[in-house]
């Protein structure tokens, strides 16, 4: 990096810092404007922050790993998470779902679920304390993927026996904790907007070049092998292009990628549990957009505008792995595949430009922790510390809790983040197990009427307990064994657990069902309902089933077309195009023009 690139760097970091203190002062009215902003954000703004929080540095990493790797096909192993398809699932029915309920966090949810007694405690108490784990665990993948990036560019020496890449990683989250500390929901999302122009320039940029780029009929890849080496396979321009997954490759035995050479199985597997993720609902930082958001309209219109600028994300994606393979074929190929975006960045981008394509990844990055941080320490400030141990607590002193617990949630991801060896180890932990530990209950509580709030809390302690059985006693077990292992013993504790207690309160259940109006097993809640209501709530219900089955291909589409566009594979592109005209025209008659007429119920 020259001179003229550094301060780039330094006028975008200052600039950061600066406007989030610039906001302090209105997040510090209390710990609804620290947490929601108010709910007085305009959709758009919630849009594009959800998209820059989205497009993270590790996420993207790995990403292009993949494509890299696998070409074309390799979008179809980030299903499990990096697709992000559970965008589908909160933009038709989800996402207006967790508005209704018009609470601050997911914990605080469990009450209005659950009731506002012993069980819903119970419920709260181990939604707080399970997304706080994985809150952590999202700041050392965080940690991993941004120390990576950083260390290509700064090449910070290792210090006290520990690697140039974590002092690289501290270095970048101090300076985007600043301004989350300080300026609250109000300066992550306005910072986002203001990263997420400097994103998409940077992704116009990367395509143009990427574009103008020819890929060789015949070339190199390189994948990781599980000693730490790496290898180099050839492939061709047709295969690597292609979008069409086959259902086996060949990775070989000793590649750390070998556990995926049962390609269309795991492609099988992903589709499930992202259909039981997305079905399920979310939490941090993306269901926090929505509970901030003003109407079940303002709702729909975000996710719908946050998956069409997430979308731009794979065209940045498949124009990296271009100029990666452009590179290798005039110098060498790149072994780590983990590396491949800083090293295109390095090597192949000019003073200035190079600058301002840092920029745009450092403000990736920033954005996703800021908002990852900020969703986190809610869970302590409003579902522990004001609910359990200081209820009369003024909001000068929540504030102060809201800012030492995002510190604390930080330094813990740190720590972890010494002892993970890859990005890739991390988010499939993350994806595959420990996600898998709470995907159970957090499916069955919008579906079953009888599952109450202690088979919520034993359902998500036993599948975390065995997500973390199994980084410790099987580590390098295939994904599908480790996402069944947690999800088996959360089903099996699921159901122990309401089973063995008493149903919650039907006057909680009427008024869960009368505001939220879900589709699912609740025959004995819904009598509470006049005939006329329950029949508009079925109909919402029928249009959201099959525009869900809609949008989810929808989504796919639109993100593979890019990568076609940029690959110049015009045969799939104008499929793609037609494809997506198609489901775009059926989501416009099943959902879009229905989004104004909400349901009422008194």
């Amino acid at each position: 990096m020259t001179i003229l690139d550094y301060g780039i760097v330094v006028v975008y970091l200052a600039g950061m810092v600066i406007l989030g203190f610039i906001f302090q002062k209105k997040a510090s009215k209390g710990i609804d404007s620290f947490f929601l902003g108010d709910r007085t954000i305009p959709w758009w703004a919630l849009s594009a922050s959800g998209m820059a929080s989205n497009l993270d540095v590790s996420g993207t990493m790995i990403n292009t790993a993949w494509i890299f790797a696998l070409g074309a096909a390799g979008m179809f192993i980030e299903i499990r998470g990096g697709v992000t398809l559970i965008m589908a699932f909160l933009m038709i029915f989800m996402g207006k779902w967790n508005r209704r309920a018009q609470v601050m966090t997911m914990a605080e949810w469990m009450r209005f679920r659950f009731g506002k007694d012993r069980e819903g405690d119970v419920a709260r108490l181990m939604a707080a304390v399970s997304i706080i784990v994985v809150t952590i665990a999202m700041i050392t993948y965080f940690a991993i993927g941004s120390g990576k990036f950083i260390d290509e560019f700064l090449g910070i020496p290792s210090f006290l026996g520990i690697s140039s890449e974590f002092w690289a990683a501290i270095i970048m989250i101090a300076l985007a904790a600043v301004y989350t500390v300080t300026s609250g929901l109000y300066g992550v999302v306005w910072t986002d907007v203001v990263q997420g122009g400097l994103i998409f320039l940077m992704i116009l940029y990367i395509a143009v070049l990427a574009f103008g780029s020819k890929i060789p009929e015949v070339f190199a890849i390189s994948v990781p092998l599980r000693n730490g080496g790496f290898q180099t396979i050839e492939t061709t321009r047709e295969a690597w292009t292609s979008m069409l997954p086959s259902m086996k490759i060949d990775f070989p035995a000793e590649s750390a990628y070998s556990i995926y050479n049962l390609f269309g199985v795991a492609i099988l597997f992903y589709l499930i549990k992202v259909t039981l993720e997305g079905s399920g609902g979310t939490s941090g930082y993306m269901i926090q957009r929505f509970f901030a958001s003003r109407s079940d309209r303002d709702a729909g219109l975000l996710s719908l505008f946050w998956t069409f600028l997430l979308s731009f994300r794979w065209m940045f994606i498949a124009a990296i792995a271009v100029l990666a393979i452009a590179y290798g074929t005039t110098h060498h190929t790149i072994a780590d595949p983990e590396k491949v975006i800083p090293i295109v960045i390095n090597q192949s981008l000019h003073a200035g430009m190079k600058g301002l394509l840092v920029v745009g990844l450092m403000a990736a990055a920033m954005s996703t922790f800021s908002s990852t941080v900020n969703a986190g320490a809610a869970y302590w400030v409003k579902d522990i510390y004001q609910a359990y141990i200081n209820p009369r607590a003024s909001e000068k002193t929540l504030i102060l809790h809201s800012r030492v617990a995002s510190v604390l949630i930080v330094i813990l991801g740190l720590l972890f983040s010494l002892a993970v060896r890859n990005i890739n180890e991390i988010w499939g932990w993350i994806t595959m197990s420990i996600g898998a530990g709470m995907i159970i209950p957090t499916l069955i509580r919008w579906y079953w009427w009888r599952m109450n709030g202690y088979g919520f809390a034993i359902g998500t302690a036993a599948g975390m307990i065995a997500a973390i059985i199994q980084k410790l006693a099987f580590p390098d077990a295939p994904e599908y064994v480790s996402f069944s292992f947690a999800s088996g013993i959360s089903l099996v504790g699921t159901v122990l657990g309401t089973y063995l207690t008493k149903p919650t309160d039907k006057a909680v259940l009427a008024e869960f069902y009368k505001r939220t109006r879900p589709f699912g097993f609740w025959g004995p809640v819904r009598k509470v309902l006049p005939d006329d209501v329950l029949k508009q709530v079925h109909k919402e219900n029928r249009r959201d089933i099959v525009s869900v089955c809609m949008a989810v291909p929808w989504q796919l589409v639109l993100f593979m077309m890019w990568m076609m566009l940029i690959m110049r594979r015009w045969d799939h592109f104008v499929w793609l195009i037609i494809t997506l005209a198609a489901l775009s025209v059926g989501l416009y008659l099943t959902w879009f023009r229905h989004l104004s007429k909400e349901v009422k119920v008194d």
